[in-house]
This record gives structure tokens, C-alpha cells and sequence, in this order.
């Protein structure tokens, strides 16, 4: 048994693309975790997704066991994602280490996510070891990579370690670092069990399998535990560690990363972030205090999946259930919506965190989904103004008369870009209704801009705007301050004079006009034609800006007649013009569900 001070937990940390994925691989062949036959690119990124778009979407735990100057340690290994939608996997991670590896790219530098998870890390109070990776290519600036990450770590040029991941150059001095440099775990073996959860996953016979960090105590199969915030009571059926794969063993102890099999069948009975101790029976003759565990992020954008199929509905609330477990940061709730049926609206923390949840229910669920335009949430004070109340939704948006002020999130915004295209960058956030904060060279090639903006402004198609002025070069992380005033309303579209729920928007007053036209416009394109006129209109309380017609479908009642008065033509005319006129007045729209597929769809 390897004595716990010669246990190393730590993680790697990085903006998107620097080479994660590719160290860890290094890692598992260096230390002869995974034999080479079975060896594949990207082997802890564990779902077909991930391995399609090149990133790394859920954090993948490891245990390695490595010699050093004759003396065998075991290092557990997380590999983060990078993207800041996934901040939160890092943040999980990060509670469930001792130290970090902070890995740059020498040919793009220090991005803005590198940043964001220095800081997150430091938050931590974790020791940082910084490496620079892919010093092999011919474009690479390695000197320059290092001068940043060394005024950024605040560290000397020398400590810094230049590998190539790929090749393996290099990469053996990282684990000794790691060694040397972060400390062994501190829990007590005797202490009663108190181990944190920090991801979970469902298993159909072992019901919720919790990964945990065990910091006091050790933990074995048979073991009465308890989940210390829901307080529900569970026998183990099983522990084990990763390697990567699930492998069983016999105890977990204090210092260790590893899975627990709780057998539990309701998902929300263990919850990440939770603490998992000792039986109630124990708990009666000792004290034993949580863990603090990490800050649990909230949504910043919300949208509605609704089934195509409305027999699916009770699949879609199974996977998101499940779903749910192994992503704490995904929130839902039931929605219903006139022309789309019972559905769910859902939290995400950014676009792609919301493309990959998607995704992923349509892969793994064979599920066929509308998915509603994304928005925010918004605040909104009372008229007595005694407290605000969360809105996300444009249906819950009371009427002008019953509220004093209307709020919108706002986010700290960072962006990464070389000097050359600082005058475009600068041109696009203008354009956000933000404010500048600050420009920071951070080399004679590359800034750091600060800039403050709605949220609204940014989730929809910013960054694509950003990447393309800037060639693909700047990078851009953001993050929530605050909620600020602003004049918003409620944006409703009336098709033949009924309103239409599901087309309903909350938008700046300054923009509702541009946005009603836009919206009606693309109505008339994907709404089929009636046998009357159909009018579209945009409307804002009882004032309509901006409207549409759909011209009705004319059948040629007269084709029949071959001669004779034209009275004749003239009488069956007037009588289709009646006929049209008296379904106008009582007649009712019939909107496929491609439509709002075609409409709703980010």
C-alpha cells in the first residue's frame, strides 16, 4: 500500500485546444496505466462528441502510478475542459486537488481562458506549475509564451518547463514536478469518513455512482453512509478508482480519488458538491462537519427543448433527469406552450454548453427537439418595491403598470487579440452597448481589453463576429457581475389578430422595433399560405410596429365558365370575396410545428 505521502492529486488547466487531453495521454503511457496496444488519441475524452469536435467537455479522473528515485507514488490525475462554458467542470475539479498544471501554447500564448482558470485556481490557494506546450512547431514563440505565463504565475523564466506533448519531449520532468512541488493530501485516516463529491454518473444496477475525493476516513464496500445534505441513508455497493476505466478495489482511504456505488435509484439524492460520511448510527456518537465543497454556478442563458414527437415527452424528462447528475449546472423546469405541447425550460452557462446538452439528448436519446432562441434572465422590481423577482421566460413579464424597474445581467468581458486587430475588436464592442474598461499590452504582440456588456449582447453570434475580424486569433472568456437598469418590454406577435405565446421576446425598448420587423418578416416566409389573408403583426403592449401580410390562397372560381355576360364572373366573385372576408372574421391559423422549428431555432 503506497503511504499517503507519496499520493500527488492535481489537475490540468488550459484555454481550449492547448494540448489537455494530449499531456494526460503522455501521462497514462508513461506510467503504463494503459497498455499501448489499447492506447488511442484523446483517450480520456470518453464520449464520441468530444472526440468529433476536438475538446474536452466533461472532466475524466485517472490514476496513475509512478516511480521516482526508487519510491513509487500514486498520482490522480483530472483532466479539465477548456471552454468557458465548462468553467464549472474546472472549478469541480480544482476543490478536489492540491495542485495544477497550467499549460499554454507556444504558438498562441496565454488565451483568456488561461487567465480565467489561473485565477480560479489561485482561488484555491493550489500550487501552479506552468508549462509551455508544443514547442516543436515551426511557428511557435516559445520565448515570448514563456515570458507571459512567467509574468502571469509570477514565477522566474527558468521555472518554467517547455515540452511538446505530442512527441513526448519533456514531459517525464512535468510528473517530477508534480512530485516535488505539490504537497501530499492532509486528511487523517482515523477521522470518521468525509469524502467530497465532485462528479457523478447513473449506472441502471448500481444505481447513482458518486466520484469523489475521500479527504478523512476510508470508505469500502458494505459500509453504511449518508449523503450529508439530503441526509439520505445508503449501503456501498461498490468502490473502486479510475484507470481510466472503472477498476474495483477493496477500501478508498484518505488522500484517494476514486468512485463510490451507492445503489441509489433517485438521482437527486446525491448531488455533486455534496458530502458523503459516516451511517446515522455513527453520526449519533461523533460530530462530523460538511465539506465546504466549490461555489455551484447559475445559469446565464436559458431556452426550451420540446419534443417533436409529444410522445417523447416523458423521455426527454428522464434524460435531463440523468443528464442532471453528472452536469450540476443544468437547471429545468416544465413548460408548456400552445402549438408546441409540454416541454422543459432549461439553464445553461453559454451557447455551446447549450449545443452540447442538445446534443447529447438527441444522441443518446434518439430524441427529435425543438429548441426555443436563447435568452436571459432578467430582474424585474415590483411597483411596491419590496424585492425583485427572476424572469427568464417573456411570458412571465408583467404588464408596464406593475412594475418600478426593469434589470439585465451584465458580464465582465475579456478579450485576447494581437495588436493588429485592435481597431477592428474595438469596433465590434461598440456596438454592445457596453462600457471600455482597460487595455493591457500583454506583450508587444498581444492585448488584454476589459470591457463591461449586457449579457443579452454577447450569447448569440459575438464571438463569430469576434473571430472573424480577428482571423481566428482572439480568444474571449466572460463572467457575471451584476444586474443593471435598463428599459425593456415585452415583444408579442399576433398572428390574425391572436396572440402567439411561443413568439413572445423580452427586448431592449430601443431595439423592439428592428426586432418585430425582422421576426414578421421571417414569419411570412415560413408560414403557409391560408385561404384568407393572414395578418402578422409585432406589437408592444396595444401599439403594433411593424406588420406583415400573408395574401390569401385564390382559387379560380370562375374557370369553369367558357362565355356569356360578365355579370356572371363578376356574381361568383363577390360571393369568394364574402366567403374570404367571413373566414377572416372567424377563421384560425393552423402554425405547423416546422414553423416554430424554423422560427424559435437559435
Amino acid at each position: 500500500m503506497i503511504p499517503q505521502s507519496h499520493i500527488r492529486n492535481f489537475s490540468i488547466i488550459a484555454h481550449i485546444d492547448h494540448g489537455k487531453s494530449t499531456l494526460a495521454d503522455r501521462f497514462l503511457e508513461l506510467t503504463g496505466t494503459v497498455e499501448k496496444r489499447k492506447m488511442r488519441e484523446q483517450v480520456l475524452d470518453m464520449m464520441d462528441l468530444e472526440r468529433e469536435r476536438g475538446i474536452t467537455i466533461k472532466l475524466q479522473p485517472a490514476r496513475m502510478e509512478y516511480t521516482y528515485k526508487g519510491e513509487q507514488y500514486l498520482l490522480n490525475l483530472i483532466d479539465t475542459p477548456g471552454h468557458v462554458d465548462f468553467a464549472y467542470e474546472v472549478s469541480r475539479s480544482l476543490a478536489a486537488v492540491e495542485g495544477t498544471i497550467l499549460l499554454v501554447d507556444a504558438s498562441q500564448g496565454a488565451q483568456a481562458q488561461t487567465l480565467a482558470n489561473l485565477n480560479l485556481a489561485r482561488g484555491q490557494n493550489l500550487i501552479i506549475i506552468p508549462v509551455v506546450n508544443k514547442i516543436d512547431l515551426g511557428h511557435a514563440k516559445v520565448d515570448e509564451a514563456i515570458k507571459e505565463i512567467s509574468q502571469l504565475t509570477e514565477v522566474g523564466e527558468e521555472d518554467v518547463i517547455k515540452i511538446s506533448a505530442k512527441s513526448g519531449l519533456n514531459v517525464e520532468r512535468v510528473l517530477e514536478e508534480v512530485i516535488k512541488k505539490i504537497p501530499a493530501p492532509t486528511g487523517e485516516l482515523e477521522k470518521p469518513l468525509r469524502a467530497l463529491i465532485f462528479d457523478s454518473s447513473y449506472d441502471t444496477y448500481k444505481g447513482v455512482i458518486a466520484y469523489v475525493r475521500i479527504v478523512d476516513g476510508e470508505i469500502k464496500r458494505g459500509d453504511k453512509v449518508e449523503m450529508f445534505a439530503s441526509g439520505v441513508q445508503a449501503e456501498v455497493i461498490e468502490v473502486g478508482v479510475f484507470r481510466p476505466m472503472f477498476v474495483k478495489i477493496e477500501t478508498l482511504r484518505a488522500g484517494e480519488t476514486g468512485y463510490v456505488a451507492t445503489g441509489l435509484k433517485e438521482i437527486g439524492q446525491c448531488r455533486v458538491g455534496d458530502t458523503i460520511t459516516v451511517g446515522a448510527e455513527r453520526r449519533k456518537k461523533i460530530k462530523v462537519l460538511p465539506l465546504p465543497g466549490y461555489k455551484e454556478p447559475s445559469p446565464l442563458i436559458f431556452a426550451s427543448f420540446y419534443p417533436v414527437d409529444a410522445n417523447d415527452y416523458d423521455l426527454l424528462k428522464d434524460g435531463l433527469a440523468k443528464l442532471n447528475l453528472s452536469d450540476a449546472s443544468l437547471v429545468y423546469e416544465l413548460e408548456s406552450c400552445e402549438g408546441l405541447g409540454r416541454g422543459f425550460r432549461c439553464g445553461f452557462l453559454g451557447m455551446l454548453h447549450l449545443e452540447i446538452v442538445s446534443e447529447r439528448l438527441k444522441r443518446e436519446y434518439d430524441l427529435d427537439l425543438v429548441t426555443t432562441s436563447p435568452s436571459v434572465s432578467y430582474r424585474i422590481l415590483d411597483d411596491s418595491q419590496r424585492g425583485y423577482q427572476i424572469i427568464s421566460s417573456a411570458s412571465d413579464f408583467p404588464d408596464a403598470s406593475k412594475f418600478a424597474e426593469t434589470q439585465e445581467p451584465w458580464v465582465n468581458l475579456e478579450i485576447i487579440t494581437p495588436v493588429s486587430y485592435l481597431g477592428q475588436t474595438m469596433k465590434i464592442l461598440e456596438n454592445l452597448r457596453g462600457v471600455y474598461g482597460e487595455t493591457q499590452y500583454l506583450s508587444s504582440e498581444r492585448v488584454l481589453i476589459k470591457y463591461e456588456a449586457p449579457l443579452g449582447e454577447i450569447i448569440i453570434d459575438f464571438y463569430d463576429k469576434l473571430k472573424n475580424v480577428t482571423a481566428g486569433y482572439a480568444s474571449m472568456s466572460y463572467e457575471l457581475s451584476d444586474y443593471r437598469s435598463a428599459d425593456l418590454t415585452r415583444l408579442d406577435i399576433l398572428i390574425a389578430g391572436e396572440k402567439a405565446e411561443a413568439f413572445s421576446r423580452i427586448v431592449p425598448r430601443a431595439k423592439a422595433e428592428q426586432e418585430g420587423r425582422a421576426l414578421v418578416k421571417k414569419l411570412k416566409e415560413v408560414i403557409p399560405s391560408q385561404l384568407f389573408t393572414v395578418a402578422l403583426q409585432a406589437a408592444i403592449g396595444g401599439n403594433v410596429i411593424a406588420r406583415e401580410t400573408i395574401s390569401a390562397l385564390r382559387k379560380d372560381v370562375t374557370g369553369y365558365l367558357y362565355g356569356g355576360d360578365y355579370s356572371r364572373k363578376r356574381k361568383l366573385l363577390e360571393k369568394q370575396k364574402k366567403g374570404k372576408k367571413r373566414m377572416m372574421q372567424s377563421g384560425r391559423v393552423n402554425i405547423p410545428s416546422d414553423v416554430f422549428l424554423k422560427v424559435l431555432k437559435k
